[in-house]
């Protein structure tokens, strides 16, 4: 009965702010940044294979990959980046895979998947059976990121527009406005996926199930008390 829903966003839309709004509402979020960050640590498979073709030079002294030598390596190198992805993201999907578990296990019923380059990969939405996308305009964008980074016209063309990711996502977060504004829509998405159809039936057997335990219970207390 659980279901899979994608959220992503652009660079200074706000995702990380929606995302602490879902996370305080007791909601289920798998980052697949922290986990893209975890599954390079020394002692698992992917670190092997990244050294192993990379090269140490590209470990700091205690050993951990020095994320910024590796990724100038692969941004002037497009099959060392597929490389290192064909490495990096069947161990991305496992760990995913095995937290998705965990949440259904615990009888979540639906996991949020905070994914940056959702749209731009294209592989996953097939998953999901909502895709989320935290929008703002793009003058508002540009100017939210010229006060972190001077070059910030090149890091929001690096991705997909967010008026194209936009038609792709079947719901959107506005956080063009103020913190409040972004909040409430967030609450109303929260609602909306709590109370989904999807998950009729499996209140109904549910119900039926107790129902009927109910009801033998009530015959074997019968018995034994005559």
């Amino acid at each position: 009965t659980m279901f899979l829903v994608g959220l992503s966003g652009g660079i200074a839309s706000g995702k990380s702010t929606a995302v602490a709004v879902l996370r305080e509402l007791g909601c289920a979020v798998i980052d697949a940044d922290v986990i893209a960050r975890e599954v390079v640590q020394p002692h698992f498979k992917a670190y092997r294979q990244i050294v192993h073709y990379f090269g140490t030079e590209i470990l700091f002294e205690n050993g951990e990959i020095n994320r910024e030598a590796l990724g100038n390596i692969i941004f002037s190198h497009p099959e060392k980046r597929q490389l290192l992805n064909s490495i990096t993201h069947p161990e991305i999907q496992k760990e995913m895979l095995k937290q998705i578990l965990k949440y259904f296990l615990l009888g979540y019923r639906y996991v949020i998947l905070d994914i940056p380059l959702l749209f731009e990969t294209n592989r996953l939405t097939k998953f999901m059976k909502y895709t989320v996308l935290v929008y703002c305009d793009p003058p508002t964008q540009l100017s939210r990121l010229m006060k972190r980074n001077g070059l910030a016209e090149a890091r929001i063309a690096s991705q997909l527009p967010l008026d194209e990711k936009r038609k792709l996502a079947s719901h959107v977060i506005d956080n063009s406005g103020d913190r409040e504004s972004m909040r409430q829509q967030v609450l109303r998405l929260h609602a909306r996926l709590e109370d989904s159809l999807d998950f009729l039936w499996a209140r109904l057997a549910v119900g039926t199930v107790v129902a009927g335990l109910g009801g033998l219970v009530y015959l074997l207390l019968r018995h034994f008390i005559s």
